[in-house]
């Protein structure tokens, strides 16, 4: 009888074991999943990757700053951001790069924003149209990038200019 209670709880804790075991497997496919979704935040757009990044504590003043969308844009997800000046921001295959502005358009005149940045992996280029202008000008357009091997790679982006 003794044998027999012994027998039957190791039967019992065995199911319970394997039980637990599958739970917690099913579990944390779920929970890595999640997090992978909620952690995605990049912008594959070919062979570059343009990832997000936050609003660059190097900017003091004047800028613009660039997201892939609207819903982008009003939760902080930028992909490019510059001092208005002679420096622009971007998070590029993995790197942050930090870049010189060759040229940029009179964005308080112009009705059309022209920006032309240059690092030594990428020559990139934002252009965009002025959809609304209060205190600062809102823009949609987009952004080329061109590798040195010679690969284009064209997004929309949605932001804005101002001080």
């Amino acid at each position: 009888m003794k044998y027999l209670i012994i027998f039957v709880a190791a039967i019992l804790l065995t199911a319970c074991k394997k039980e637990q075991q599958t739970v917690p497997d099913s579990a944390r496919t779920t929970d890595s999943l999640t997090v992978q979704d909620t952690a995605k935040t990049e912008v594959s757009s070919g062979n570059v990757l343009v990832e997000t990044f936050p609003f660059p504590k190097e900017i003091k003043e004047c800028s613009c700053y660039f997201a892939k969308n609207k819903a982008d844009f009003e939760a902080e997800k930028y992909i490019y951001a510059d001092d208005a000046g002679k420096t622009a921001y971007m998070k590029l295959d993995g790197k942050r790069q930090t870049m010189n502005l060759i040229s940029s358009s009179d964005m308080e005149v112009d009705e059309e924003l022209s920006k032309e940045i240059e690092s030594g992996d990428y020559k990139i280029s934002v252009k965009g149209k002025k959809i609304k202008g209060e205190e600062a000008l809102l823009f949609q357009g987009t952004l080329t990038i061109e590798k040195p091997d010679g690969t284009v790679e064209t997004m929309p982006v949605y932001g804005e200019c101002g001080c």
